[in-house]
């Protein structure tokens, strides 16, 4: 049978090696690399994708040696006695017909230990240590590091590595201007500056054999001040090229770029053109990279001849089995990655193992969760249906596990579609991409033949009736109305107000709480009202040049025409909005001080009349007159079902924010469902 997307699986000959189809799995830190036992669960985890059908795998990162960790006594490849232990995940992906590279990885001064080193002693925003200026004879013993590390990913089973010199670790600060202010043989010219990486390339292939797989991560737009320009970038990869290279991976953006190039406001394949733009320069296969989530987006890209591979690293830890869904015209089943980085990479920065929002079952959790579903298995148990009350992310999340293991399952939703918080949360600007994880329960939810009843209100009694002994709550959350004089004021409105029955907003705005609904509903009022392209104004809004004029490929951002005036206020101390996303929230912020939102903190409501809002703020009382006062300032649980049917003597399980309001947590929420679910038996 002829695949649907004929240039994502067409093999990709290497000449000494053959990879079976056109999709990376790209590097990404898991906590695993080091984690006690981490190993163990590694080849748990690559070996899960590699029966899935990714084509290459890459690892994250490993350091060459010390001075090279991220982290104190973080991964490193540098004795015999560690390659042996990395036999585990090699041998586990091998045994499943995949094929895996080693990521060699050094942070320079990206390091957060005290003994970091590079080739300028200049601190970066993001480490709080300066680090040590490197001599030419460290230098010169860091190459060796780095190719006697490939030697022994060769020993340990990899079928490659990937140099990581890019995102603005040691290579790439040896290349760009803004890191090396040295004035010897490893700094001032470019030709001095790039010496650094073919050294390494040099001595990798000198060590590691021409029969083996190494990919060059090339830096090809590093979005900060005094970075590379496209001229040294063609430069190098021509360079990179001669000396041995298998494939040149694209690097987009230093980590402390405040552009943002994988979060969900990126649009999709965003950064296609810079690949495309060094592909007819070079003989090599090109690898592209950002944001591309779908099989339609990376069949598009190679077919219009922007690479020859395609960089999917989250989308792989969303779905292990995207390709071979995609292989089996079974895309509408892939769980599609929608970028919001809640799980992954802000756990991995809050030094916690990573996960995924939308798979909970990830990580080494493939084989220690339990697994209720066996091969084959078609049909339904013999036991009692189970009802599940509420559509939401915990709702779905429950009732396709439940049917996944054979249960017969009733999903009860009030509304007249499922999702719950999700429908509000897919129409705000930048997170479209909601609508994915909804496409993708609709899809499981009809194939594991769970019984949806829309527009439903069920009562205690009503569920008694019908003889139900198990009920999963997962009801959600209404909007907490705070106790101010004047709450009823016609001018007030919740969020569920604007995002959901889409009353009219006036021109000026005051939001009372500023969580991530705050934030998503500020972003929703503020966002220009645009026949733009999508990827055209990103580009404008972030001050991204794909004519690459200017160094780093930069250009200043374009003013937005903003149709409202917003105050984003909140009743505790300290930075608006500290509370959101690690590696997001900075961007949430940003774009609403460029809006010209007002974020106010420490903050008294003291009432609400026709003239606005009162507040005091700092010992200081103001009126902000407004047209509107919209409420975020948190969530109650709606159920009332769980006393009555517990009395009744019915099994209730209590999941998401039935369970727990609080802030909204769609990572909590989809979790306890797919846990509660394994629980019952």
């Amino acid at each position: 049978m002829k695949p649907d997307y004929p240039h994502l699986f067409k093999p990709l000959d290497l000449g000494f090696t053959v990879l079976k189809n056109r999709a990376l799995m790209g590097s990404m830190h898991t906590g695993l690399e080091e984690h006690k036992d981490g190993l163990k669960a590694m080849a748990d985890y690559f070996a899960a994708r590699a029966r899935g059908g990714a084509g290459l795998m890459v690892t994250g990162g490993i350091a060459p040696n010390r001075q090279g960790w991220l982290t104190p006594f973080g991964a490193k490849l540098s004795t015999s006695s560690e390659a042996k232990k990395h036999r585990t995940v090699t041998e586990a992906v091998h045994a499943e017909d995949g094929k895996i590279c080693m990521q060699i990885l050094h942070a320079g001064r990206y390091a957060v230990h005290p003994f970091q080193v590079a080739p300028s002693p200049i601190k970066s925003v993001i480490s709080p240590f300066k680090p040590w200026k490197m001599s030419r004879r460290l230098i010169r013993s860091t190459i060796n590091d780095f190719a006697h590390s490939a030697s022994l990913a060769r020993e340990a089973g990899y079928d490659g590595i990937e140099i990581m010199g890019s995102e603005g670790y040691l290579i790439n600060q040896f290349i760009a201007p803004r890191t090396n202010k040295r004035n010897d043989d490893w700094g001032g010219s470019f030709e001095n500056r790039i010496r650094f990486p073919l050294e390494i390339m040099k001595k990798v292939r000198e060590q590691a054999g021409h029969d083996f797989i190494v990919i060059y991560r090339l830096s090809m737009l590093d979005l900060v001040e005094d970075g590379s320009s496209w001229e040294e970038v063609e430069q190098l990869a021509l360079a990179i090229e001669a000396t041995g290279a298998s494939m040149i991976n694209t690097g987009i953006g230093w980590h402390e770029a405040r552009i943002p190039t994988i979060a969900t406001v990126v649009p999709r394949g965003a950064y296609g053109w810079v690949t495309k733009r060094l592909k007819d320069q070079i003989k090599i296969p090109l690898i592209t990279t950002n944001r591309i989530n779908s099989p339609e987006k990376a069949e598009q890209l190679l077919q219009d001849g922007f690479a020859d591979m395609i960089s999917m690293a989250r989308p792989f830890l969303a779905d292990p089995d995207f390709m071979a869904k995609a292989r089996t015209g079974r895309s509408q089943e892939i769980n599609t990655c929608i970028a919001c980085n809640q799980a992954c990479l802000d756990y991995i920065f809050n030094r916690k193992l990573a996960s995924c929002m939308v798979n909970p079952m990830t990580l080494g959790l493939e084989t220690q969760m339990p697994q209720k579903v066996k091969p084959g298995f078609s049909g339904k148990t013999q036991s009692a249906p189970i009802a599940v009350i509420g559509a939401g992310p915990a709702g779905l999340s429950a009732a396709l596990e439940l049917a996944k293991s054979g249960k017969e399952v009733h999903l009860f939703e009030s509304s007249k579609e499922i999702g719950g918080q999700f429908n509000m949360a897919k129409q705000i600007p930048g997170k479209e991409e909601f609508h994915e994880t909804l496409r993708y329960f609709t899809t499981m939810l009809e194939k594991h033949e769970v019984q949806i009843h829309l527009d439903t209100q069920v009562s205690a009694e009503w569920l008694l009736q019908k003889g139900y002994k198990e009920v999963v709550l997962a009801t959600g959350v209404t909007p907490r109305i705070p106790a101010i004089e004047g709450i009823g004021h016609y001018k007030v409105l919740s969020y569920i107000d604007v995002l959901k029955y889409k009353k009219a907003v006036g021109k000026s705005v005051a939001i009372i709480g500023a969580g991530g609904i705050g934030f998503d509903v500020a972003a929703y009022l503020t966002t220009p009202e645009s026949a733009d392209d999508a990827l055209e104004q990103y580009y404008a809004e972030w001050g991204i040049d794909p004519t690459y004029q200017n160094r780093g490929g930069l250009k200043k951002p374009e003013d937005e025409n903003v149709p409202r005036k917003v105050w984003l206020l909140q009743r505790s101390k300290g930075k608006v909005g500290q509370g959101l996303g690690k590696t997001t929230g900075w961007a949430h912020r940003l774009t609403l001080k460029r809006r010209g939102v007002h974020m106010w903190s420490s903050v008294v409501y003291n009432k609400i009349d026709n003239k606005g809002l009162h507040i005091t703020v700092n010992g200081e009382s103001t009126i902000l007159d407004v047209d509107n006062v919209i409420i975020c300032a948190g969530q109650e649980s709606l159920s009332k079902l769980y006393e009555p049917l517990t009395k009744a003597g019915v099994r209730v399980h209590l999941i998401g924010g039935a369970k727990k309001a609080g802030e909204l947590d769609a990572v909590r929420a989809i979790r306890e469902g797919y846990l509660t679910a394994n629980a019952i038996e």
